[in-house]
């Protein structure tokens, strides 16, 4: 899941006027994308699904039972990556129970008592995490040209509910439950290379800076930033092999590297 916090991005410099003004939204490749791409894989919640909005809907509506008035979604959704990622760096255990944990702490913290039982909530949310609008199109238009896959910080059930929303099917995936560990840790990755029998023509798609981006450049796999924030990076911070707003633009910068046709 996207941990980035929202920031400006600072102006850019207009390129020179011989040069072809970039796409609005895509910032050009920092290092070129590996020609004759055979895999494409994504990220799930924050790249393809719109996990944020999930989340606060459930927290509101379990919380309107009790007549709580739930923080602010930005307020809500900061403390989620603050728990959750405390959680996930401990001792693995499923994302569900990763889930009520945090929860519960985050009631805890707000000032809501809400009874450790009802925790629950949340994983039993996942089904109404729906996809961003141009997911499924922009995945369908991928499949023609490449192989996909998923690596994703869940448990398989809960993957298999969000994937009812998604028609693609899959050439492989990578779960937190098959690994026993959480992203930004390089378990998924690795494993992602060595069932496809190394990283060449291999790309990785991502929301989170956190969770992928940083990992991905740390292991030597090209990673497009899906940054729907428009975050700027700090200046100790990763740079990914491209960045860009939205999965579109993802897809279009693979198809002009030249993904199998």
């Amino acid at each position: 899941m996207a941990a980035a916090a929202i920031a400006d991005v600072p102006p850019r410099r207009a390129p020179p006027a011989s040069a072809p003004a970039p796409e609005r939204g895509i910032m050009r490749e920092l290092m070129p994308l590996p020609k004759n791409l055979t895999w494409v894989t994504f990220d799930v919640y924050g790249t393809l699904i719109d996990w944020e909005s999930g989340v606060y809907d459930a927290f509101v509506r379990e919380a309107e039972r009790d007549g709580f008035q739930m923080v602010d979604r930005a307020a809500l959704i900061a403390l989620f990556h603050e728990v959750s990622q405390e959680i996930e760096a401990g001792s693995y255990e499923l994302y569900a129970e990763v889930l009520r944990r945090t929860a519960i702490e985050i009631a805890a913290r707000i000032g809501w008592d809400l009874e450790p039982s009802r925790s629950g909530f949340l994983p039993d949310s996942i089904p109404r995490w729906l996809p961003f609008k141009e997911t499924n199109a922009q995945l369908q238009k991928l499949a023609k040209r490449c192989s996909l896959g998923l690596i994703a910080n869940i448990d398989d059930k809960l993957l298999g509910q969000t994937r009812r929303h998604i028609p693609i099917d899959f050439d492989l995936v990578v779960t937190a439950q098959q690994v026993r560990s959480y992203k930004p840790e390089a378990a998924h990755f690795v494993e992602f290379a060595r069932r496809i029998g190394g990283k060449k023509g291999w790309v990785h798609v991502a929301a989170s800076h956190y969770h992928d981006v940083a990992p991905c450049v740390k292991q030597r796999i090209p990673v497009i930033w899906v940054n729907r924030s428009r975050r700027a990076l700090e200046a100790s911070e990763r740079k990914p092999t491209a960045e860009v707003a939205t999965v579109r633009e993802a897809v279009k910068l693979i198809e002009e590297a030249g993904g199998e046709a």
